[in-house]
This record gives structure tokens, sequence and C-alpha cells, in this order.
């Protein structure tokens, strides 16, 4: 075969196949932290930093320019703060998904962050490959708690028995999906991992075994058509299903 330009003659060429990106803005105060993780992002193939925002007056403008994928929203921001801004774009926010990356401990913030609509709540001590993680998983649809903050929030929302439900913005699952309806015993277990309780913790409580703890766990999760622990929390919560009465 004959070259012309470089090229040989009767090779067709193969364009590269087209990543779909996750676009992102980082809020953040701190612009070392900030320029920092926007760097470590950049590392990956399907994610792109579209903007960065160091408060929550910029994050509505970048917010209303950009309209990324996700928002990473740091909650202890100067002037408006993360919750104030969560409350501003809460109606105005189109397809972003909000995953708040903090490094306070504050369960109440976090409660009030997801009744904001937030999708995500990751501390920023968290290893950089769970972040990344977290946002696949956010931007898929999907809740996305840190494992210790997931049994405190869950509390919290408990413990607060005028607590509104869950906004229709955060992905949480409707009655709809019940495919049959849950026996007395099951709705006991239901409200009892919407409170926290392990599997050996409820088996103890309810005086069963803990496989039979577990068996009633999977025919729950086939009749709602849940996935986790954690959906299946927050369906208890949002149909007032946590308490057991």
């Amino acid at each position: 075969m004959s070259e012309n330009n470089g090229i040989i003659a009767g090779t067709p060429s193969e364009a590269p196949p087209v990543i779909s990106k996750i676009r992102i803005v980082v809020a953040d105060d701190h612009p070392i932290f900030r320029d920092g993780l926007c760097k470590l992002l950049a590392l990956e193939d399907d994610f792109q930093v579209v903007a960065q925002a160091q408060d929550g007056r910029q994050v509505l403008e970048v917010l209303q320019q950009h309209e990324p994928d996700i928002l990473l929203l740091d909650l202890k921001m100067p002037g408006l703060d993360g919750l104030a801004t969560l409350q501003r774009i809460q109606t105005a926010r189109g397809k972003t998904r909000v995953i708040v990356l903090t490094a306070s401990d504050d369960k109440n913030e976090f409660v009030q962050a997801m009744k904001l609509g937030t999708s995500g709540i990751v501390l920023k001590q968290t290893a950089t490959d769970m972040l990344i993680k977290s946002i696949r998983k956010v931007h898929a649809g999907e809740i996305w708690l840190d494992s210790h903050t997931t049994a405190a929030v869950i509390r919290q929302f408990v413990a607060n028995e005028d607590a509104p439900p869950l906004p229709s913005s955060a992905p949480t699952v409707s009655r709809e999906r019940e495919r049959s309806p849950l026996s007395q015993r099951e709705r006991e277990i239901v409200a009892l991992v919407a409170q926290g309780f392990k599997n050996k913790e409820m088996a103890e409580k309810m005086f069963i075994s803990e496989q039979t703890v577990k068996n009633h766990l999977h025919n729950i999760f086939d009749k709602l058509g849940v996935s986790d622990r954690l959906e299946l929390a927050l369906y208890a919560i949002h149909n007032n299903l946590h308490t057991g009465r």
C-alpha cells in the first residue's frame, strides 16, 4: 500500500471513542482546597470541571451560566452559606444534583441539607476515590451518604416527628413501587432499618434469628423494589413508616 501524508492508504482511520463527561462545579471558599480538588477531578476521563465558586452568590451565577450535572457544595462559606444557597436553588435548579462536601460534623446541618434536596453528603476527610465514586453514583440518580453519617442522619429524621417529608426532588422511592402489601412484621423491620438498627440488633430486639431478619429484608426489598438499606430507610421516612406505628 502507498503512503499519503503519513496515512497508510487502504487502512480506515478509527475515531477515538467519545467519553460522556460529567460536568462539575466546585464551590468552596478556600482557594488551595478548591484548586487542588479541581486538579484531582481533572485526572478522571469522564469528569469536566466547568467552573469554580467561592461563595453562595457565585454558585447561583455559575449554575445559571453552566447548568452542570454535579455541584460540589461546601456548607461553610462567607455571605450566602451552603444551606442558604440550597434554599435559593431548590426551586430554580434544573438537572444539577448537589453533593455537600464538608468538614462539619453537625448532623442537624446534614438533615437540613437532605430536606433541601441534596443528593449526597461527603466529609472532606473522605478518601479521594470515595468522593469520585460518590460523584458517579449521584450522577446516576442515586443518593450517597458517607458511612459515618448514614445512621446519624436517619436517626435525626426519626427524632424530629414534625419534620416534613423529603422533597420530591430527592431520589426517593414512591409508594407506587410497592408490589404487594407489607406484613406487620415487615413493617416493624422497615421501621427499625429507618432508625439505624443493624441486623443483629433487630434480631435481638424482635427475638428472632439474624437469618430470619435477612429473609424478611430480602422479601421487603423485592416488594418495594429498593436495592439497599439506605433506599429502604428513605422510603420509610418519605412514607411515614419509620416510627413503626
